[in-house]
């Protein structure tokens, strides 16, 4: 499935894979979706669950939808690629799958025992949150071989979803923002589980001007993620950045679909580098190097 801009990177999908399949393999075209999470046209579903496996070659990301979702609960399989670039490809696929594999579950372990985290880095952010009772998502490592398995490639986080409501402190952002591109000094103040303000010196950024067109659910801290993609570096398009080995990303929308209780049409994810990460006060990452 692909929008306008990814047409010629689908045909060379199709083209490849064409002579490896015994079975009809499709070319779906959608319009280009405006913001990340937001839902493709209500026929799609029904065409992709003629289906068995998908890829979703598109410019923004389909991963947090109720097409995604139901589709996966129907036994698709789902590899979601929003923003992908040849050059990504060439990048970051080709990499140790057993070690990518060790480090999520190692990372996501961490996750799965906690209840409370802090994230510090020298930029100056400075931010606790909760994941009591939450559990790590990531875990498959970009090998989706079962029914309804699904995720990124290329793959290399693990993440998880905040309580809600217990998000405080400041982010800042020097990594990037899905939607905008790399990012430098861009502040987030976070209240209450949610950014109430995003800005980049004195003036709004704007991602506020988006979390305001949305509505308050946008605003919820939706994700927190650790990149594990030893391959992988910051470029401005998320879906990479967002996987670079020693970041951390924290997202704001749409959590429904990872053990949240948010589903709004919107998934947001900003990325920061060198971050040290503190679980139940325990340091388990000094700036951007797993302990």
């Amino acid at each position: 499935m692909f929008d306008p801009k990814k047409k010629r990177l689908a045909e060379k999908f199709y083209r490849a894979g064409s002579p490896f399949s015994s079975f009809p393999i499709s070319l779906i075209e959608i319009p280009e979706m405006r913001v990340n999470g937001q839902e493709p046209p209500s026929s799609v579903v029904k065409t992709l669950l003629s289906h068995d496996v998908a890829l979703f070659v598109t410019e923004k990301s389909l991963s947090h939808t109720k097409a995604r979702r139901d589709c996966t609960a129907k036994g698709m399989r789902i590899a979601s690629m929003p923003g992908i670039t040849e050059a990504m490809l060439k990048r970051c696929i080709e990499i140790d799958y057993s070690r990518l594999k060790k480090d999520t579950l190692r990372v996501a372990k961490l996750l799965d025992k906690a209840k409370e985290v802090k994230i510090a880095t020298d930029a100056g952010t400075s931010l606790a949150l909760s994941i009591a009772g939450r559990k790590a998502h990531g875990k498959k490592a970009g090998i989706y071989t079962r029914k309804g398995y699904w995720g990124n490639l290329p793959e290399g986080e693990a993440f998880i979803a905040p309580v809600e409501g217990t998000a405080e402190g400041k982010l800042v952002i020097d990594g990037s923002i899905a939607n905008f591109g790399k990012a430098r000094n861009v502040v987030m103040m976070i209240k209450n589980g949610e950014a109430v303000q995003v800005k980049v010196g004195n003036k709004k950024h704007p991602l506020d001007n988006l979390l305001e067109s949305v509505g308050r659910k946008a605003r919820n801290i939706a994700e927190l993620g650790i990149g594990l993609n030893r391959k992988a570096k910051i470029t401005g398009l998320v879906l990479e950045d967002e996987k670079v080995y020693g970041t951390c990303h924290v997202a704001v929308g749409n959590n429904i679909g990872f053990g949240g209780s948010v589903d709004v049409p919107l998934h947001i994810d900003s990325v920061i580098r060198k971050p040290s990460l503190f679980l139940d006060g325990k340091c388990v990452m000094e700036k951007g190097k797993l302990l």
